[in-house]
């Protein structure tokens, strides 16, 4: 890829998918991957632990669930405040303050931008407008209604008690069924039928912390629809907001726009995600993760390379339209 069309790019081009689909299989390789995808110190265990403590500290109990009521609105309220604070904070120090300047952001182009296309005009009062009423609320919508299912028996509930090795290996399975699940949800977005939702999502060509989760209603339904495998696999609450949770702030903090958060000379957390940054520059690649190759096995995949880039332009020839 000509570094000339990116402000930074990854220094270990061309990007690989887990090592777990690539090969001759190397066992070692696989598990340094997942290794460095939890420890010692990721978004993802973060969340995780963010999630225990919300289960323990600020949501009701299942008694309390069973029947609709004013603890939906106390779920709104702390998922509203966790999403204010997180993509707030990340573009106070990345784009207000300018604390890394540009050093490490991916695409050279400004943001947030002024514009007709927006909400308001503005980029980033439209992907804070629609992050927080649409965004948010469907969120609180599904977690709500879940807690009430598992509540009244409707969905299965699985316990510590129950057996920690499938209680903690949830936790570990949410990565690979996002990856799954956004790709099918993602390629149904950019269908003819739906892009006109997905469409809000794309007016961000450059991305930051509020992209993230700037959707329309109907793609938040889709996109924490991935909540509703609750209804079919035992799992326990703390799983239903550590899922959404993945769901929600993964996607503000991968829509950073920065490669990660540096201090010093050393990066101290990786935020943002070069292979989906080149879905929002380029559009018709890299609908997936890196986590589960679905964009290699169906032909969508951008490593970053002036390869990658002949496979893009090879594609696009054979289309009619930009919508599959």
């Amino acid at each position: 890829m000509s570094r000339s069309k990116w402000n930074h790019v990854p220094d270990a081009l061309p990007l690989k998918v887990n090592p777990l689909w690539q090969w001759p299989l190397n066992l070692r390789a696989a598990f340094d991957w997942w290794w460095r995808g939890w420890f010692p110190m990721t978004v993802s265990l973060m969340i995780v632990g963010l999630s225990i403590a919300l289960w323990f500290f600020a949501s009701p109990s299942l008694n309390t669930a069973a029947t609709p009521g004013l603890w939906i609105l106390g779920i709104w309220l702390r998922n509203l405040v966790i999403v204010t604070l997180l993509a707030q904070g990340l573009h106070l120090v990345l784009y207000r303050w300018k604390w890394q300047g540009s050093a490490k952001k991916y695409d050279p182009r400004p943001y947030p931008r002024k514009g007709r296309m927006f909400t308001f005009g503005d980029q980033y009062l439209d992907n804070v407008f629609w992050a927080l009423a649409s965004g948010v609320t469907i969120w609180t919508m599904f977690e709500a209604l879940i807690l009430w299912a598992m509540a009244n028996g409707l969905a299965p509930m699985w316990s510590w008690s129950d057996g920690p090795i499938w209680f903690i290996a949830i936790f570990l399975l949410i990565p690979p069924w996002e990856s799954l699940y956004f790709y099918g949800v993602h390629r149904l977005l950019h269908s003819r039928l739906l892009y006109r939702f997905h469409a809000l999502h794309h007016r961000n060509t450059d991305v930051g912390p509020w992209s993230g989760l700037s959707m329309h209603p109907v793609e938040h339904l889709l996109y924490f629809g991935t909540a509703l495998i609750h209804f079919v696999v035992p799992t326990h609450p703390v799983h239903v907001i550590c899922h959404l949770m993945f769901f929600g702030l993964y996607a503000i903090v991968t829509h950073s726009g920065f490669e990660g958060l540096w201090r010093n000379g050393k990066k101290r957390l990786h935020l943002g995600n070069f292979h989906h940054q080149m879905h929002h520059r380029f559009f018709e690649v890299n609908y997936g993760t890196l986590e589960i190759p679905m964009d290699k096995l169906f032909g969508t995949f951008h490593d970053g390379t002036e390869a990658g880039d002949a496979m893009m332009k090879e594609r696009l020839k054979t289309r009619t339209r930009p919508l599959d």
